[in-house]
């Protein structure tokens, strides 16, 4: 075969089709570097390159619409928003009591730091790092504190916990914005334990309001009876010195009887003795022929005619 010949072969000439697809292989190639050249960070987000000749570089790129040579590196794009994480932790307290706590850290990222924070924890830091620097801090504060402390102190517990977090987070370049303790549960044993001693103060309270209700009701009987016998007392006193006490007593009686009988609707059949309505029987005039004249608890003249005035108009009453 001679080679001279074929040097000399000439290719047929490949017209404009050949013209077109280089064309289109050229335009493909250039609309795959436009496409690939441009990324966005959104609101709220941050970005850092991956160069595959020199790795993650230092820049930190904020939100917008940014350049980078296609293949040859790709975006890494964070959200430095705070993010809720809730952990979940079972400890004992000083006095060996298990309490399970659950607690709620806001958590976002350095955004100067997302560099470092790409090599050394990677897109999931939160995952990495919360679980167990929260779990060793509630172990840790949790056994300072009694089970009743952690009640009544809850706000300086929910203080130091998030002091000592903020200082472990801060050596990986985490932030934290709050951290608060949403849920605190004890043990069953000790649940029971502060039921039966609200009940035994509760019954302690009870017997204290009975004591101090009977010692009053005893102090009033006391007076009562005081009051019965000073009263007593004073109506002997009146009936010895002046008989006529009783007759105004029972002219009393009689008028509010007689009250009773005129408005009430039904008809009584009683006998008028009773009923407290023979004032003509009592002899008023007698009795008060009986009392002294001149004695001081005498009833005045003008008293015992109102008195047979007013037992006149009851009988009359009465027998209508």
């Amino acid at each position: 075969m001679n080679l001279n010949s074929v040097k000399n072969v000439k290719l047929p000439n490949a017209g404009p089709l050949g013209a077109l697809a280089k064309v289109v292989v050229i335009g493909g190639v250039g609309l795959y570097g436009a496409m690939n050249s441009l990324y966005n960070v959104e609101g709220g987000h941050r970005a850092i390159v991956f160069n595959r000749l020199v790795g993650i570089k230092e820049e930190v790129y904020p939100e917008g619409t940014h350049f980078m040579i296609p293949w040859f590196e790709r975006p890494v794009i964070y959200d430095v928003r705070a993010r809720p994480n809730i952990v979940e932790s079972t400890s004992g307290s000083r006095d060996l009591q298990m309490v399970r706590i659950t607690l709620r850290v806001l958590t976002r990222p350095l955004p100067d730091m997302l560099p470092t924070i790409y090599r050394t924890l990677g897109e999931n830091y939160a995952d990495r790092v919360l679980p167990s620097i929260v779990q060793e801090t509630l172990k840790a504060v949790v056994a300072q504190y009694n089970a009743s402390q952690l009640i009544t102190q809850r706000e300086v517990v929910s203080r130091e916990i998030r002091r000592i977090l903020h200082e472990r987070a801060a050596g990986f370049n985490i932030a934290l914005d709050d951290v608060s303790i949403t849920n605190l549960t004890f043990g069953r044993e000790f649940t029971a334990a502060i039921e039966s001693k609200q009940v035994a103060a509760q019954e302690a309270e009870r017997a204290k309001f009975v004591v101090e209700k009977a010692e009053q009701d005893k102090r009033s009987a006391i007076i009562r009876a005081q009051g019965e016998a000073k009263s007593a007392q004073l109506i002997g006193e009146a009936i010895s010195s002046n008989p006529a006490f009783i007759t105004l007593r029972k002219i009393e009686a009689s008028r509010e009887i007689a009250n009773t009988v005129a408005n009430s609707q039904n008809r009584v059949f009683l006998n008028a003795d009773s009923l407290l309505l023979n004032l003509q029987d009592m002899h008023i005039e007698d009795v008060h022929l009986a009392s002294p004249q001149k004695s001081k608890n005498s009833i005045p003249e003008r008293t015992r005619e109102s008195e047979q005035a007013a037992a006149k108009a009851s009988l009359a009453s009465a027998d209508s």
